[in-house]
């Protein structure tokens, strides 16, 4: 069944990416697909070691003493955390068991920073035994690690003014009572941190403006910071800006399963002209940010997470069966909309998904959204209609690209006893290709 060009949402490709693309075209993937029986992940380390590298060559760049901290809840793969531990690259944690599995894997408690709200009692006991950077988000907790007994290193978190709703961060009387009791429980007092929403490079350099200030009054108190942490919300540029700004004015409902809407508010900003370590540079750049930094010996610190796996991953489902449709057809894949997060969001993962075929069958253009392999109406893949280059059949793979950050496992759930997809890591040194399980997390 042929469809039209209306038939189908505007198509929105993922960049070129010749190197994925010589892996993928060979027999790798479908006989991964036979061997495992379901859905998994495909892992590129050498991707995320170039990723934090380049982030590490901004701040080179730019005269700025830092450090680069891998955000684990971006993926939990160990891969990643097992490139950091060889290579120095810090790691953001905020649960004890990304801590322990972060430990596990060889990262040194020095090169771990622990963030997140309120956390747990055996969280401090351990990060605090083990020498970790603790991004202290409340006055009770900045107590209960002095209740360790033992010396402590801490950020304090800054609720941003300009997000004065946060549920992070202290405000201002808190912060002046942490410093009060910082210096007075003797605390290494390292310096200061935010969560700030967002991509805005400018917002958030203002904010690190201030942070600089900080370290200057809180110095004249007789502590002695001299590191900020930025965090994350460095965007990833999946498409170019052509066919995101047709993706985005020319969509409409008739281009979804059942019609379903969407407005460009509800999708993450998919082309971004200032992503990755360009947008670390816009922030250096902004307000002379950079020659602050140098000036008060203040050193920068990065959480990032999903712009260190940018292009480092992707998800492949097996073709199970196809339904045709007036207009279009639905295919469901041995998988679940589960393995791709943007549900969670109520929207959906855009660029889109390529078509593997198990056999060569030529054929005509052909529309289809994506399902999931369970019982649920919900369980869409992907809503829209997507214009693949001949009608899908079983046995053929579906391919979604650079879904490494924050799309493989931030909400995946074994529903209807489904195994969760399996990642796979590839070797790709000396020329050759070799594969192997990623390592499961400790338990």
């Amino acid at each position: 069944m042929a469809v039209s060009e209306t038939g189908a949402a505007p198509p929105l490709p993922a960049h070129p990416d010749p190197q994925l693309d010589a892996i993928l075209v060979g027999s790798l993937p479908h006989e991964l697909s036979y061997a495992i029986g379901g859905p998994f992940h495909l892992l590129l380390p050498d991707r995320f070691d170039a990723n934090a590298a380049a982030f590490q060559a901004v701040l080179g760049e730019f005269g700025v003493e830092g450090r680069v901290y891998y955000a684990k809840k971006a993926n939990k793969a160990a891969a990643w955390i097992e490139r950091c531990a060889l290579s120095g690259t810090g790691v953001d944690v905020a649960s004890a068991g990304e801590l322990r599995d972060a430990l596990g894997c060889g990262v040194r408690g020095e090169d771990i920073v622990v963030t997140g709200p309120a956390k747990a009692d055996g969280l401090l006991r351990v990060a605090v035994l083990q020498g970790c950077l603790i991004a202290v988000d409340a006055l009770d907790e900045l107590e209960r690690v002095i209740d360790v007994g033992r010396p402590a290193r801490v950020l304090l978190r800054r609720l941003p003014p300009a997000q004065p709703h946060s549920r992070f961060g202290l405000d201002d009387g808190e912060l002046a009572t942490a410093l009060v009791r910082c210096r007075e429980a003797g605390l290494e007092m390292e310096g200061f941190s935010f969560h700030l929403s967002g991509y805005d490079p400018l917002m958030r350099a203002e904010l690190a403006a201030e942070l600089v200030d900080l370290c200057l009054k809180a110095r004249a108190m007789g502590l002695r910071p001299d590191r900020i942490s930025i965090g994350g919300g460095f965007a990833v540029d999946y498409t170019d800006a052509e066919h995101w700004e047709r993706f985005l004015r020319d969509q409409r409902p008739e281009h979804y399963h059942a019609g379903k809407s969407f407005t460009p508010a509800d999708f993450y900003p998919y082309h971004s002209p200032v992503a990755g370590p360009d947008a670390l540079r816009a922030v250096l750049t902004a307000d002379g940010l950079a020659a602050r930094l140098r000036e008060a010996g203040v050193q920068l610190l990065l959480e990032p997470g999903r712009a260190l796996l940018d292009r480092a991953g992707c998800t492949v489902f097996r073709v199970q069966g196809v339904k045709d449709r007036p207009g279009y057809g639905i295919v469901t894949v041995d998988g679940s909309s589960l393995s791709l997060s943007e549900q969670w969001f109520n929207s959906e993962y855009l660029p889109d998904p390529a078509l593997l075929p198990a056999q060569a069958s030529p054929g005509e253009p052909y529309a289809a959204c994506v399902g999931g392999a369970t019982c649920l109406e919900s369980d869409m893949v992907t809503w829209r209609k997507v214009r693949f280059p001949t009608r899908p059949a079983p046995g053929d793979l579906l391919v979604y690209p650079n879904t490494a950050g924050y799309q493989m496992d931030s909400n995946e759930s074994p529903f209807h006893e489904l195994a969760l997809p399996p990642k796979i890591v590839l070797d790709t040194a000396d020329g050759m290709t070799r594969w192997r399980l990623d390592r499961p997390p400790l338990a």
